[in-house]
């Protein structure tokens, strides 16, 4: 098993290089960072000025890849779905296939001076989430466990990047 991270965009691969090595002790499995696409327009929505979701992990999920491997798109836009605002991410569980968006996990974003600490923190824990997807978890009601559903950022701060006692034992790795 394997997973690779892909920026998309103009999504900075220093980021995406420092994130693959944040999470590759939390799955104990070899975590590589190959090129994705820049290509994301097929996705813009111009009445919300963001990205649909659901089309840039259908492309993600058209790429090549290994067996037994799993795939996270960065992307550096803004996210949604069809039910909601915005979000954070995505995962597809039957192509293994999940987006994460870096977007409003920025302090800038809400005008506040940058924290590279924080924005990183918040980016690994949204990953390790939608990973934990791919994996076969469902959202956990433990609210510091990396499963809970992140409904603001205030939650994805205050969840810890690990699974809990009832989810680690579920995980399919």
């Amino acid at each position: 098993m394997k997973i690779t991270l892909r920026p998309l965009g103009n999504t900075d691969n220093g980021v995406t290089k420092e994130l693959a090595e944040r999470i590759k002790p939390i799955f104990h499995c070899p975590v590589e960072t190959k090129t994705g696409f820049s290509y994301l327009a097929h996705a813009y929505n111009i009445e919300r000025k963001q990205y649909l979701s659901s089309s840039l992990l259908a492309s993600l999920s058209a790429l090549p890849r290994e067996r037994d491997e799993r795939v996270v798109g960065i992307a550096d836009v803004d996210l949604y779905t069809l039910r909601l605002n915005f979000i954070f991410g995505e995962a597809d569980i039957v192509s293994d296939t999940a987006i994460v968006s870096l977007y409003r996990l920025r302090q800038e974003f809400y005008g506040l001076p940058s924290d590279e600490k924080l924005f990183m923190a918040r980016a690994t824990k949204e990953i390790v989430h939608e990973l934990g997807h791919t994996f076969g978890l469902e959202h956990c009601s433990n609210m510091k466990c990396v499963m809970h559903f992140s409904n603001s950022l205030a939650d994805t701060d205050w969840k810890e990047t690990g699974f809990c006692d009832k989810c680690c034992p579920k995980l399919r790795i």
